[in-house]
């Protein structure tokens, strides 16, 4: 289908109506993070979906499982309360210990709004504004500006704000470490053009890294235009060697030579390297000169003469750490010194105990190799993501609403969440920064899978028992939604309208999200929720500001390059644009102005170059966090197992967005193994245990088990099992998750006190068959039991909106031009952030990330600029 034929069904304009589209027939075109499509419905039900032709490598995720969960029986029928919830939230006696156990009552809107807004102003009363916690951090639920977390953030600002996540658990440790290393992101930063690696690389080094599978989804539209590109690379030469406890899909793509290493001692191989390129002298004094600080302490760490006593890294002691022969590191170091080298670095190594210093070794040995910044080598952290490598159009993408001021500066790392339910007022320790937690009392979650993201989720759910409300707006019965006192039924984005972008970094597509079908059930989009939430506050003009959510889409899109190119009109009925590219970007180079001239382009670190060491870290005097990148033993690895306990790695999946299409039923019938999770296991592992291809085995430790499949294969190491991380749960009758939610086995203790970051990956576990299996299999995607009580009614009186004037008064605040743009557009992602979370010279390096991705104007830099200097923190 041409995307020209596309036409607009009724209910897809301004002026929608959505009792029309029960009965349309018709082709409707939309857009999700699986990539744009042509939807074909046939009186209001879809029925086909379509691939658009700039999407260069279609997915099963978009053609069938965005058809399959929209109809899914996971849906949220309509408005649910938890039955204890209900029953005793006038007493308050609502059995919290009873969440994820007991059934819901289906209510209508008006009773489970009023209820919501009650949990609300009674915990702003008694607890004050922290006391609401906001665990929507990363606005993951679709592609859109209306994304549920930025919604939710307008609403509470509009009442004084809540408590909030700082970070995330994609690369919460990157993202504060590398800033002082090399004075950006990293994480989320554009990657050296494609065309350059093709020209000039000659070895391209995989670290844990997968580009093959992970840029199949994207954060805004997946466009899939860097799979070509890789194809191209390949074509070119370039030898690609792939250093992973196990085969990726991207090493078969690109015929990768695999070097297995034992999880989590990426830090080791990296400083025996570097060790060896010193004592055979093959590093590049010249850049360490000119661009780094700090050599003089690395290289006595390396050679044994740091003050902690510890021996020379040499290859036979990372050997040792490692499993990889002492021979095949110091050939592996040679290569690279010998060729050139682009070390691509995977988000998975950091997400482990120490995970700051596997980034920051990777950074260092580049320094001593001296090719940071050249044409096709160095290293990015961005190659698996949002299509890193291609080129970078400048585009200004559509831009989403403000959230407003947030006058609550209390945080919680996302990772921290257990912690900070269990620890009320706990000091902690964050990017240099002290911190007290909040008293939580409310958790609202919208668009986001808190339950599925957070580590150790037996510790999790006793937690949560502290809490007296917990608030979760989703489409689907998750696991954060099974485990709520009030449950509101969002629409998914086929059933209302928006707009965004395609491309993390190329940004040189806008599509329209143009309505397919009506609302399911009793869903309302969750524009319509805090708009309903706000009118019962007494907020409503604030929140909408008198304007519709199509207003908000036609301004997202005339604020953005596209305008210049085609009115708004002619967008929305053709579903799409391409805007152009500079030639110019074709050969662009990642930290190529800072290695061209680093007077004129200094890095936004203290000293303006490369920190192989940090003064700034050692001032924290952290104990868990070195000022230099040291190898740390983690507290679970091989090197400390017990007698018969593997490390467990949980990559992203394949067939899903963390635990998004886990209940698209013809995709988990593509991996599923009994009905559950696969794992996967080495042969010899398996022999040792008498388990075979398809058995049902049990996977646990002091923290949890698990019920999944065993899948049997040399793709992985011996000693090391892999499991996708993002399965639905459903806990036995023995306290098993019998459908293989990692989480449950995940250790919750952080990387280390400087970013307190998720440590997923670092994770032991023993494993045997399974032999006492529940009958009847996994039950994770059987929807929980409803009572259906349409018809109750709860007098308004009960629920005391009248006490949110007074949070109004208190909320209204006069914002400078570079506050609001702040808060409207560079914050989008995570929250609005607190300036005072970093120094000037770290938002410095964030800032060359996040303006291009919030696409503003010169003018409007330098605003922004100058509001993050006046608060940000003390150097």
């Amino acid at each position: 289908m041409q995307l020209a034929q596309a036409g607009t069904a009724p209910g897809s304009s301004a002026d929608g109506d959505a009792p029309d589209m029960r009965n349309f027939t018709g082709t409707v075109a939309h857009a999700t993070h699986y990539g744009p499509f042509v939807g074909s419905v046939v009186h209001g039900r879809l029925r086909k979906v379509e691939p658009q032709p700039t999407d260069k490598r279609p997915t099963p995720m978009l053609t069938e499982g965005v058809l399959a969960r929209t109809y899914d029986k996971t849906r949220v029928a309509g408005p649910m309360v938890r039955k204890s919830y209900l029953e005793g939230f006038r007493t308050g006696k609502t059995h919290a210990e009873l969440r994820g156990r007991e059934p819901f009552v289906q209510v209508s809107w008006d009773v489970a709004l009023g209820l919501t807004a009650r949990a609300i102003l009674d915990t702003i009363e008694k607890y004050g504004n922290e006391g609401c916690f906001s665990s929507s951090y990363g606005g993951w639920s679709h592609a859109g500006i209306f994304r549920p977390n930025v919604l939710q953030g307008r609403f509470f600002n509009l009442l004084g704000g809540s408590s909030m996540t700082a970070g995330d658990y994609s690369a919460g440790a990157g993202q504060i470490i590398m800033p002082l290393v090399l004075g950006d992101l990293e994480v989320y930063s554009a990657q050296t053009c494609w065309e350059e690696v093709a020209k000039h690389t000659e070895v391209m080094v995989f670290v844990g890294c997968d580009p093959n599978k992970n840029n199949r989804i994207e954060y805004t539209v997946a466009d899939h235009d860097m799979y070509p590109n890789w194809e191209a690379i390949k074509k070119a030469g370039v030898k690609c060697i792939s250093i992973n406890p196990q085969r990726t899909t991207t090493d078969e793509v690109m015929g990768s030579e695999w070097v297995p290493i034992i999880p989590n001692t990426d830090t080791a191989l990296f400083l025996a390297m570097s060790h060896h390129l010193l004592t055979t002298n093959r590093w590049n004094r010249d850049f360490i000169e000119k661009y780094t600080v700090g050599f003089d302490r690395f290289r006595a760490y390396l050679e044994g003469r740091d003050a902690d006593g510890t021996p020379a890294k040499t290859p036979e002691w990372a050997s040792k750490i490692t499993g990889i022969p002492a021979a095949r590191i110091r050939q592996l170091a040679e290569l690279f010194a010998s060729k050139r080298t682009q070390i691509a670095g995977s988000w998975a190594i950091q997400r482990a105990h120490h995970g700051e210093m596997p980034y920051w070794a990777i950074v260092n040995f580049a320094c001593l190799l001296g090719n940071i910044g050249l044409p096709g080598q160095g290293v990015g952290f961005s190659w698996h993501y949002g299509g890193g490598g291609t080129p970078q159009s400048g585009a200004t993408p559509p831009t989403g609403l403000s959230q407003g001021r947030n006058t609550v500066k209390k945080i919680c790392p996302a990772s921290r969440i257990s912690e900070m339910l269990d620890n009320p007022g706990k000091a902690f320790t964050y990017n240099g920064s002290r911190y007290t937690y909040p008293l939580v009392k409310l958790i609202y979650n919208a668009g986001n899978n808190f339950l599925s993201h957070q580590q150790d989720l037996n510790e999790l759910i006793r937690a949560l028992q502290k809490v007296d409300t917990v608030i979760v707006q989703d489409c689907w019965w998750t696991a954060s939604a099974r485990w709520a006192d009030i449950v509101l039924p969002a629409t998914t984005t086929l059933e209302r309208n928006d707009i965004s972008s395609g491309g993390t970094y190329n940004i040189n597509k806008f599509y329209a999200m143009k309505q397919v079908i009506a609302p399911q059930g009793d869903a309302l989009d969750d524009f319509e929720i805090f708009r309903r939430l706000a009118d019962l506050c007494g907020v409503e003009i604030g929140f909408t500001e008198g304007k519709e959510p199509m207003d908000y889409v036609e301004a997202a899109y005339e604020n953005s390059s596209a305008a210049k190119l085609m009115p708004f009109e002619a967008f929305w009925e053709k579903g799409e644009i391409t805007l152009p590219t500079p030639a110019a970007a074709n050969s662009w180079v990642r930290h190529g102005d800072f290695r061209a001239d680093p007077a004129k382009h200094p890095l936004h670190t203290p000293s303006g170059r490369i920190e192989m060491y940090s003064a700034t870290i050692e001032k924290m005097n952290l104990p868990d966090c070195p000022p230099m990148p040291k190898w740390q033993e983690p507290a679970e690895y091989l090197g400390n197992a017990k007698p018969g306990q593997l490390h467990v790695v949980s990559p992203h999946p394949f067939m899903r967005l963390h635990s998004q299409m886990a209940n698209a039923e013809p995709l988990r019938r593509t991996y599923a193994v009994q009905g559950r999770e696969p794992l996967l296991i080495n042969t010899e592992d398996a022999r040792k245990r008498g388990i075979r291809d398809g058995d049902l085995v049990e996977l646990y430790n002091e923290r949890g088990a698990l019920v999944v499949g065993a899948r049997v294969s040399d793709r992985i190491m011996p000693g090391v099992v892999s499991i996708y991380e993002g399965a639905w749960p459903q806990l036995d009758s023995k306290g098993r998750c019998n459908n293989g939610l990692v989480n449950f086995i995940t250790s919750s203790r952080p990387a280390s006190g400087l970013t307190q970051a998720t440590t997923a990956d670092t994770c032991l576990a023993s494993l045997r068959k399974c032999r006492d299996a529940d009958p009847g299999g996994s039950r994770a995607f059987e929807p929980p039991r409803i009572i259906r009580k349409t018809g109750l009614k709860i007098d308004e009186e009960v629920f005391g909106l009248d006490r949110a004037e007074a949070l109004r008064e208190k909320a209204i605040a006069s914002m400078s031009p570079g506050e609001k743009i702040f808060y409207q557009r560079c914050t989008v992602c995570h929250g609005p952030r607190d300036p005072a979370q970093f120094t000037p010279r770290q938002w410095q390096g964030i800032t060359q990330s996040m303006f291009p991705r919030a696409g503003l104007t010169p003018d409007e830099q330098k605003l922004v600029r100058e509001f993050l200097m006046k608060n940000a923190k003390a150097e």
